[in-house]
């Protein structure tokens, strides 16, 4: 099957452009600039005068919720909403019943994938206090990497003594494999949430979540697994990093960039504590949002490359889930098809460029997994990519919610810009608010 996709803004690796790009079968095999024209015969043509193209989204922070969570979501729902948002390839966390503790349980979501995934995929490994016996036998190549949780989170999968965190990094970094941390110092929690709740009761309004959640919470653990990477020369990635006072332990000198990555969330780049009145439990999560100026400052550290990648955490709940306050209610939103969407609100704003947003939610999942031929528009590549029209206004209504959950926090905002298609592969899986049911995705592989 050869395609021209014909003459859209094409972003990628720091250009945009306007050309077009041919693709046989399951690769990109020419880039071609301006009014140039490859004169060769074509199955299909796709005119796409006035839209943008970029690189297939790679969302390297999801939960999909199978197995064992399915009434949330399972991995067929949620690949179709991915897809919806321009979403190619994801990789998924271990909090899941049974946990992925172990090579049994990793394998089973691989095989629920291969089946019901219409998108890419791969899966993290979940690192506990008592299986480091099983990292020998993770595939460095085949499989994206080790998720810890230094901090309680959903799953109750906390790693929390010195002696053994030690061992987790030491093991990650002799693998190579990259470890994702979950960083929030549990016994600071466990204080915060005494008091709160001394002064307001056993459920706090969902206002007292970043205040029981707290900076400090965040930055202790951050600066812990900061310190332990530095100590073992361990490839660490801290996930949905929510503080300014995070950020500076990225800045500090001698920090090697290319072994210690960050991640934010649409989330956290979206809304603020102010929020939580018109929002109230729609977005809570771990960690928590927290003030506009921490929103700010992770803004401009998107900007500016301290933060390396954003990632959603689309985490699917039921709404029976989130009734209650800052401790009863389930923490989790579901956001993985309108992340792209929300951060093109950004572009639009002057925060950030589009050659940014591309970099930070297309190339850096790419580079920083070292995952084979995917999140770039170049010769030779998967085509993976996203067509998109910058002029579609559009208002989320519950009608188009793809997630099993069937709600979003984003549910009456009002975005300017719009998915048009999604490939993968080669193969449209998204068009015109339809998914291709015939489309499946392939595992995800790593240059390591």
């Amino acid at each position: 099957m050869r395609i021209l996709i014909s003459n859209p803004t094409i972003v990628t690796n720091n250009q945009k452009f306007v050309g077009s790009v041919v693709i046989n079968n399951d690769k990109i095999t020419a880039i071609l600039q301006g009014d140039e024209v490859l004169q060769k015969e074509y199955d299909m043509i796709i005119e796409a005068t006035g839209l943008y193209l970029i690189p297939g989204v790679i969302d390297d922070h999801v939960h999909f919720r199978e197995p064992g969570l399915t009434e949330k979501a399972t991995i067929a729902t949620e690949s179709r909403a991915a897809a919806a948002g321009g979403v190619t390839s994801f990789m998924e966390m271990p909090n899941t019943v049974p946990q992925t503790t172990t090579p049994e349980a990793l394998k089973e979501k691989f095989a629920i994938a291969k089946k019901d995934s219409v998108i890419n995929y791969s899966f993290f490994f979940g690192a506990t206090n008592t299986n480091l016996k099983y990292f020998s036998k993770l595939n460095k190549k085949r499989d994206c990497g080790i998720k810890l949780f230094m901090g309680s989170s959903t799953g109750n999968m906390l790693v929390d003594k010195q002696e053994e965190l030690e061992r987790i990094f030491a093991e990650a970094a002799r693998l190579n494999m990259p470890l994702a941390v979950h960083c929030e110092e549990s016994s600071i929690i466990a204080q915060n949430t005494k008091q709160i709740k001394e002064r307001e009761g056993d459920d706090p309004d969902v206002k007292f979540h970043p205040v029981i959640r707290s900076t400090e919470a965040c930055y202790k653990s951050t600066e812990c697994a900061v310190e332990l990477a530095k100590k073992h020369g361990t490839r660490l990635h801290v996930m949905h990093i929510s503080t300014a006072q995070e950020l500076e332990l990225l800045r500090q000198p001698g920090i090697d960039r290319k072994k210690i990555t960050a991640e934010a969330t649409p989330a956290h780049l979206t809304f603020c504590d102010e929020d939580y009145a018109t929002l109230g439990t729609k977005i809570k999560c771990n960690p928590a949002i927290k003030s506009k100026e921490d929103r700010e400052a992770l803004r401009n550290a998107v900007a500016d490359g301290i933060v390396d990648l954003i990632g959603t955490d689309h985490a699917p709940h039921r709404m029976e889930d989130k009734i209650g306050g800052a401790l009863k209610a389930t923490s989790g939103m579901p956001s993985i098809q309108f992340s792209l969407l929300s951060m093109l609100q950004l572009v639009n704003a002057g925060v950030i460029t589009i050659e940014t947003l591309v970099d930070r939610m297309c190339h850096a999942p790419a580079r920083i997994f070292d995952i084979d031929r995917r999140g770039y528009i170049s010769k030779g590549c998967y085509a993976d990519f996203v067509l998109l029209n910058p002029n579609k206004p559009h208002t989320i209504d519950k009608e188009c919610i793809m997630s099993k959950c069937g709600w979003s926090p984003f549910e009456g905002k009002r975005f300017d810009w719009s998915v048009e298609q999604t490939w993968v592969n080669g193969e449209c899986v998204y068009r015109n608010g339809k998914i291709n049911e015939e489309v499946r995705g392939k595992r995800l592989t790593f240059n390591r």
